[in-house]
């Protein structure tokens, strides 16, 4: 009952954020928190609950953000197709790259899929003829307008793409949980508690684990896409390893395994280095120490975290509440 009462008010306090607010740079650091919400969750599919961690995602990213762009500006596609295909070319590629990395586990499959990230990065920056290379792709057109017949609704705006990222989010966080508590779902635990296990009860977890992958490449791409057509204007330098290595830092400092963390680690992984704009050049000094703090102190992440604590407070109550009537 209070896990829906906090999501409705959480949801309902996204819906009216643009109402809120007077300053526009909000509504941009909201939109631009809210694609990596999309990202971190997309590695929180493999590393939370498959149990490997993918150094791919910003790669992903920047596969299914070109891929928008150069299907709605060079081949003249709709956009809103553009968006929709860009997710399935992401998917392919991350099918291909992910048959031979998966056959090997733990530190070496991260490695492998940095590789991956810096190789896209590197093609991003030297095909110029097609990426525009460090110089950037700019002209990337916003969505069409949304509507039937003289009925529409323009898409022309920063608050108009607002509503249009937080729609795809809560499609995203839709699937995430359908697939959570799928057979799908549970063998990807199964996975990540014990991958020996798994496989001698008969689990062809390498099927398992190819899903999880392409899955991740595919969320990833689609965050990709939402975004190119946010900004209007691409360039590599958002999908180096960096950015990998965010939404790594975002799923462990929300929760890994957890469908909120994922999307409260993203918010500050955004939100926090702006906040310390203020320490100028001692900014990054002191998000990394906070950060560590962070580490050491909340080990499992900042909603688990919570979630305990609230149950035991909980528990508490329930205890006390008996109490008082004996003694009454």
């Amino acid at each position: 009952m209070l896990r829906n009462v906090i999501l409705a008010a959480v949801i309902a306090a996204a819906v009216f954020f643009p109402m809120w607010v007077t300053v526009n740079y909000f509504v941009h650091l909201a939109v631009l928190a809210m694609v990596f919400m999309i990202v971190a969750q997309s590695a929180n599919l493999i590393q939370g609950y498959t149990g490997y961690v993918s150094i791919a995602q910003g790669g992903f990213m920047g596969v299914g953000a070109y891929a928008s762009a150069l299907l709605s500006v060079d081949a003249g596609w709709p956009v809103w197709l553009s968006i929709a295909v860009a997710p399935l070319v992401t998917g392919i590629t991350a099918l291909i790259a992910g048959y031979p990395s998966l056959r090997v586990k733990g530190h070496y499959f991260a490695i492998v899929t940095m590789a991956l990230n810096m190789v896209v990065f590197i093609v991003l920056v030297n095909w110029m003829q097609v990426t525009g290379g460090e110089g950037g792709y700019p002209g990337i057109p916003m969505p069409e307008p949304i509507g039937f017949g003289d009925w529409a609704i323009a898409v022309d705006s920063r608050i108009a793409m607002y509503y249009i990222v937080l729609a795809a989010l809560l499609l995203v966080m839709a699937a995430m949980a359908a697939v959570v508590r799928s057979r799908v779902g549970r063998v990807l635990m199964a996975i990540r508690q014990n991958e020996t296990f798994a496989e001698s009860a008969g689990i062809a977890t390498w099927k398992y684990k190819l899903f999880a992958f392409t899955a991740s490449g595919m969320l990833a791409g689609f965050a990709g896409a939402l975004y190119a057509h946010y900004m209007g204007f691409l360039s590599p330098n958002p999908f180096s390893v960096d950015a990998s290595l965010n939404a790594i830092l975002a799923v462990i400092l929300g929760g890994s395994g957890t469908l909120s963390g994922p999307l409260v680690g993203a918010l500050l992984t955004v939100l926090l280095p702006e906040v310390l704009r203020v320490a100028e050049i001692f900014r990054l000094i002191v998000y990394g120490l906070l950060l560590v703090i962070v580490m050491i102190f909340l080990p499992h992440g900042l909603v688990p975290a919570l979630v305990d604590r609230l149950s035991r407070l909980r528990r508490v109550r329930t205890a006390e509440v008996p109490a008082m009537k004996e003694g009454g």
